[in-house]
């Protein structure tokens, strides 16, 4: 069974930025939930894939290639 989680309430836990929170897990993946601001750092990971859901505001990806 999967457990509903309300992203509003989750986020509104904490106040700071750049810090991932665990929010759940979907097929041994944690989903993480993190407040951005600024310029993000460009980075990759060999083994796991990354999702960016804008919840509010916007987010402006440029690619390297």
């Amino acid at each position: 069974m999967i457990e509903k989680v309300n992203l509003s309430q989750k986020f509104n836990l904490f106040q700071d930025y750049w810090s991932p929170r665990i929010a759940g897990e979907i097929n041994a993946s944690h989903v993480k939930l993190v407040k951005l601001k600024g310029e993000f750092v460009w980075h990759h990971h060999d083994v796991e894939d990354e999702l960016f859901l804008v919840v509010k505001g916007h987010l402006l990806i440029k690619l390297r290639d």
